[in-house]
């Protein structure tokens, strides 16, 4: 099972570091998890990536190609709404070139098509690993699978300012296969104080909203699946899936080891929460991983 993380490409800047020694905050990129439903937050795949531009005073001191990899771990729900958690462990892998172009286990394949002191808007091919009955066959036997499938991902970052450096993000995917359906969210985040030039970390609030199509799959329950699994029938309606909050940390080790956490909490509403093949509407998820920068 993959384990995807996004990972600082460079070490903290002189100007990012004495921000930091003035208002107790850090800002550097950060780590990101599992591309799968998870109570991890989408902005935490890339916290910190819209603040770097603007807090760094060198752009062209900046390599090209930036590379780092490394393993990861993480100990979260079987499935959106389950109330059986599992640990999963597997590689991190983040390639960029410039401000243009990625390739990262946690944002996907993409291109950044705005990127400047304020704004950042990406366009990627991402993953969704989807949810396979198999791996909890008490509560989803006789639902069938979500099959994993490729996703088209459009995320919007905007900086208020660099005395405020909240970051505000919006984010749309839409499933090309397993659900068909589109998810989205909208968040904020900003670096907290206590941070020094070895350890760094951000939080923040997420809301998520999805389509019928989406709901219906994950939480939804049709005539046939209530005929094989005993659930009754359900339909689960467009609208707000889930608010959540999370933090994302990061200590360097030394020039290039880096160790990264996270932690998130989710709370299903509305319909998702309702379901019957819901057994837990609060879930949290937390991870780690050690990374080697170039």
């Amino acid at each position: 099972m993959w384990i995807t993380r996004k990972k600082p490409l460079c070490k903290p800047t002189t100007r990012m570091l004495v921000w930091t020694i003035a208002c107790g905050c850090g800002v550097v990129m950060a780590p990101a998890h599992a591309q799968t439903p998870s109570p991890l937050a989408e902005w935490q795949y890339s916290a910190g990536v819209p603040l770097q531009k603007m807090f760094d005073p060198d752009p062209a001191s900046t390599p090209n190609w930036q590379f780092s990899f490394g393993a990861a771990a993480a100990f979260q729900p079987r499935s959106d709404g389950s109330d059986r958690y599992r640990v999963l462990a597997g590689p991190s892998i983040d390639l960029r070139y410039r401000d243009l172009f990625f390739a990262s286990t946690g944002e996907g394949v993409g291109a950044n098509v705005i990127n400047t002191d304020h704004w950042r808007t990406s366009i990627a091919i991402a993953y969704d690993l989807g949810r396979r009955a198999a791996d909890d066959q008490q509560h989803l036997n006789g639902l069938g699978n979500i099959n994993p499938a490729a996703e088209i991902k459009i995320a919007t970052d905007y900086v208020i300012s660099k005395d405020f450096p909240l970051v505000l993000r919006a984010d749309l995917r839409r499933s090309l296969g397993g659900t068909d359906g589109w998810i989205g969210d909208i968040s904020a985040y900003m670096p907290l104080p206590g941070s020094s030039k070895k350890f760094f970390w951000f939080g923040g609030p997420t809301a998520t909203f999805a389509d019928s199509r989406y709901m219906n799959r994950w939480f939804g329950v049709t005539d046939a699946q209530s005929a094989r699994s005993g659930y009754p029938s359900y339909s689960a309606n467009a609208g707000l899936k889930s608010v959540g909050a999370g933090i994302t940390m990061i200590w360097f080790i030394n020039k290039h080891w880096f160790m990264t956490a996270d932690g998130a909490i989710e709370q299903l509403v509305g319909r998702a929460a309702h379901s019957p093949i819901t057994q837990r509407s609060t879930n949290g998820v937390a991870d780690m991983s050690i990374n080697y920068q170039f």
